[in-house]
């Protein structure tokens, strides 16, 4: 479910005590967001009169006269004492972002935000590979978005990794496609923590580890590995490829180029 944000509103003393110490009165609104972020904004301006960021706790106390908040976070104290109480109530919020389509579970919007897909209703999140765009298709299997990811060559993968594997589309492409430029054993795809990389057969005697940039094969270097054509320009696999650099140099001069 939605995470909860607090609001309350009356006529308060606002109390700061720590290294800057103040205490103000009026009629204020006091934000109490989910993680526990405490923002106290009067009618003046967008900036609220006092705040805590993210402090260890917060407590908030109420009875039939009013209610208190009390914010703490290290030697800092942040306090709201009310006089009159205005408004008291709990709003589910969350996480906005760019829709991009509908969630197949609740029929909420999906959101864009960062590098995850997040659903407004039922706050499932989806993590997104780097680079990927969300297309407006949805997957024939799950309904959720489909991905344009560029790993060597296109591939539309499902948002949901265990609907559609990225690593398994990029590896029943590339897997042993190309040999270890340091020991000559096969290069295959692998994953860690959701990226998609290239590392030695021969692991652990050979530790040669590539990561698979946003863009698609074009071209052979001479070093055996290939050239990609990425949003930066053409690149060897190796982005420290020494062949690669000497034989850009030499198409910039106009000369011959090394061979393989």
């Amino acid at each position: 479910m939605p995470s909860r944000l607090r609001v309350l509103a009356g006529d308060c003393t606002t109390i700061l005590n720590g290294p800057r110490e103040r205490t103000q009165r009026g009629r204020v609104v006091v934000v109490v967001k989910p993680d526990n972020t405490t923002l106290v904004h009067d009618a003046d301006g967008y900036q609220p009169i006092e705040w805590l960021t993210r402090p260890d706790s917060v407590a908030v106390e109420t009875d039939a006269s009013g209610f208190t908040v009390t914010a703490r976070d290290g030697d800092r104290t942040l306090q709201v004492i009310t006089h009159e109480r205005e408004a008291e109530m709990e709003i589910p919020v969350t996480e906005a972002g760019i829709p991009v389509g509908s969630c197949p579970d609740c029929a909420s919007a999906l959101v864009r935000s960062g590098g995850h897909v997040a659903c407004i209703g039922c706050e499932e999140r989806y993590g997104l590979p780097t680079g990927a765009t969300v297309t407006d298709r949805s997957c024939e299997d799950c309904g959720l978005p489909l991905l344009r990811v560029e790993r060597g060559e296109v591939f539309t993968v499902c948002l949901d990794v265990y609907c559609d594997s990225l690593a398994d589309a990029v590896a029943d492409r590339f897997d042993r496609v190309w040999p270890c430029p340091d020991c000559g054993s096969d290069l295959r795809v692998q994953q860690a923590t959701g990226r998609v990389f290239l590392g030695c057969d021969a692991y652990p005697e050979c530790e040669t580890t590539f990561s698979f940039p946003d863009g698609v094969v074009v071209d052979d270097c001479p070093c055996g590995l290939p050239v990609l054509e990425t949003a930066e320009g053409r690149r060897c696999l190796d982005g420290a490829c020494e062949r690669w650099e000497t034989d850009a140099d030499d198409r910039r001069d106009g000369t011959e180029s090394p061979t393989a």
